[in-house]
């Protein structure tokens, strides 16, 4: 056991090296593919969902959620303020928003009545904008890639197929996923509000609002999952996350000037 144990941590060591890449808040990260592979495929899963959902006609509906996009997007570094970015709302009752590598972004109608005003669905906005910023797409693929291989290559180095192996194989995959996998998308999820403060504030967003916001998804009721097995934060955690990471944000916003805040609605 402790000799396919040391064969993975070898595989994911070097992996880990040879890919190293740093997160904009200077995480350390295993990036494994091109990004442009990711834009494609973001890209592709954005039209599926344009085919397969029905997207909002209404006009007011979305030029508000384009205007609270466009004040965010205006606020990004150049690299990806100069992209062209595409925004829909989608008519489906999930209180949900997201964006995708390829300069995507979707919002559902299920969130807009959760939001209560422009800074908490900016709120959300930034949040998976933030992901987009920090490449968690591509992070997740070569974390799920680099494990799957190191246990592929452990596998193949650790003898003949015996139940006992394939029950140890079984064992070191769950703790992969629950080890690895989830924190490292529970990570993802702290990184994205911290990042989405930021652009929220620096929009002109009120980022006090983001704590509102996730009290009223609070009230909606949340998953009996305990946090350690889950892809996201609990609400509390993420509510107290977001106050330790207010200070900055706050300042930033309480330093425009009035006539400078958007007026999205």
């Amino acid at each position: 056991m402790l000799s396919i144990s040391k064969y993975i941590l070898m595989a994911l060591v070097i992996l880990s090296i040879a890919a190293c890449s740093t997160s904009p808040t200077g995480r350390k990260q295993l990036i494994l593919l091109p990004d442009s592979q990711l834009d494609e495929m973001g890209v592709a899963s954005f039209q599926e969902m344009k085919d397969s959902i029905p997207l909002n006609q209404q006009a007011n509906t979305n030029q508000n959620v384009q205007c609270v996009a466009d004040k965010l997007i205006a606020v990004l570094p150049d690299e990806y303020r100069q992209q062209a970015w595409e925004v829909q709302v989608f008519d489906d009752q999930q209180v949900n928003a997201f964006a995708l590598p390829g300069y995507k972004i979707g919002v559902y109608t299920g969130l807009l009545e959760v939001a209560e005003n422009q800074s908490q669905l900016a709120a959300v906005m930034g949040h998976e904008i933030g992901h987009v910023l920090a490449r968690h797409g591509n992070e997740r693929v070569s974390t799920s890639l680099a494990t799957s291989q190191a246990l592929a290559a452990g596998y193949q180095l650790s003898g003949e197929d015996s139940p006992q192996k394939a029950a140890i194989f079984q064992g070191l995959g769950l703790g992969v996923q629950v080890g690895i996998i989830l924190p490292f998308s529970r990570t993802h999820e702290s990184e994205a509000d911290q990042i989405g403060l930021e652009l929220m504030a620096k929009a002109g967003f009120d980022p006090r609002e983001s704590v509102t916001l996730w009290q009223n998804m609070a009230k909606l009721g949340s998953s009996d999952t305990p946090e350690f097995l889950s892809t996201h934060p609990s609400n509390e955690t993420r509510i107290e996350s977001l106050g330790a990471n207010m200070p900055q944000p706050l300042a930033v916003y309480q330093s425009l000037k009035a006539d400078s805040l958007p007026r999205c609605y």
